[in-house]
């Protein structure tokens, strides 16, 4: 069974989150935590420090076994 990484990004200033969005799909439960890091590092650079300081942005990320993923690729 994969593991899905989902993100999902915050600003604590407009109380408000984005809508989950899936990232991708990992062999395990580990694999899918390191990634999940490294892909927020990656969004918080990408967003700035200008804009994560402005809006207070958060960056989440969830990993969860994906029952149905081997249906879909099926």
């Amino acid at each position: 069974m994969k593991v899905a990484l989902i993100m999902i990004i915050c600003s604590q200033v407009a109380g408000e989150c984005m809508k989950p969005h899936l990232l991708d799909h990992h062999d395990t439960f580990y694999d899918c935590l390191i990634s999940g890091y490294e892909e927020a590092k990656k969004k918080t650079k990408e967003i700035g420090r200008k804009e994560i300081n402005k809006n207070e942005i958060v960056i989440k990320f969830k990993c969860y076994y994906d029952e149905n993923h081997d249906r879909r690729m099926a």
